[in-house]
């Protein structure tokens, strides 16, 4: 039978997506709060014998957590053969190092959590950094897709002399593989964070750089603070307003409007989480990478 493919709340969109990209069934699923905020999950779709695939990007992580789990708890119970995840957006991966005594490493807490009631996982540029790969913490077979070619399109036909910047070290590998898909060049800034909202970047020799349009490109865009810095610093530098891209667009709270202030040519992000600024589609590239992962799996796990 061909898998069925159901949208956690708030991922309709996406999985509609999707389900032009896999030969699947999107089923039905009734899902609330009793009064005291317990969930309530029923499948309506028939799942037994059957691959199911569940949607949910995980911006807002603990909102989304507990109604996943009990969701595919249900579908096991039910008699699924196997039960994955397409999440576009991974939640739980910047704190990969105990910075602080005291401090857990969540990033691995939420990997073990996930990985008790999933049997496979695809996700779309996790904020790997000091774990190079996510089977270092999660025991489920995995599937990393990258958007740098989907960004390098967008920019390709819309962006003139585009010189691609990435405004922290840890942005690197995303403004390195963009640039590559692109054929430009590329400049990282250095970052120094002195607290969840306020950050300071390094100065850019832009001496290089004349003629060209700055394109910021970073993973994840939560607070805004470290593009906004970025920004500054190519005022300072005499660049034009850059276009700033992100692949998850967080934007927390006031962030979004804090960008745009600083005085942004354009925002785009990619529709790993649906904000405004969608302007690349990854559904494509993540239905290929699910259906190739599904294929070499056995069926039970």
């Amino acid at each position: 039978m061909i898998p069925i493919l159901f949208a956690m709340p708030g991922n309709e969109a996406f999985t509609l997506h999707l389900d032009r990209a896999i030969s699947c069934e999107v089923g039905q699923m009734e899902m609330r709060r009793f009064p005291d905020g317990e969930t309530y999950v029923r499948l309506q779709s028939q799942v037994h014998g059957r691959d199911v695939i569940f949607v949910c990007t995980l911006d807002h992580p603990d909102e989304k957590a507990m109604a996943l789990y009990l969701a595919a708890r249900t579908a096991r119970e039910l008699g699924a053969r196997r039960v994955g995840l397409i999440a576009p957006y991974l939640a739980y991966m910047r704190q990969d190092a105990r910075f602080k005594e005291g401090e857990g490493i969540t990033s691995a807490h939420f990997a073990a959590f996930l990985s008790d009631f999933l049997d496979w996982l695809v996700t779309v540029d996790p904020h790997l950094h000091r774990h190079h790969k996510l089977n270092e913490i999660y025991s489920i077979p995995t599937k990393v897709v990258h958007a740098a070619a989907a960004i390098g399109d967008w920019i390709a036909e819309h962006v003139e002399n585009p010189v691609i910047i990435g405004p922290d070290a840890e942005s690197e590998q995303w403004a390195s593989r963009v640039a590559k898909a692109v054929r430009c060049p590329y400049v990282v800034l250095e970052k120094t964070r002195k607290g969840d909202h306020e950050v300071e970047v390094s100065a850019l020799d832009a001496a290089h750089w004349k003629g060209g349009t700055p394109v910021l490109v970073d993973d994840i865009t939560s607070t805004a603070q470290t593009m906004i810095a970025a920004v500054a610093k190519l005022k300072e530098a005499g660049l034009p307003a850059p276009v700033c891209i992100s692949v998850h667009p967080v934007f927390a709270g006031s962030a979004y409007q804090d960008l745009l202030d600083a005085g942004v040519a354009k925002v785009v992000s990619c529709n790993t989480i649906t904000h405004p600024t969608n302007s690349v589609d990854v559904a494509e590239a993540i239905a290929i990478a699910a259906v190739e992962l599904m294929s070499i799996l056995p069926i039970n796990t």
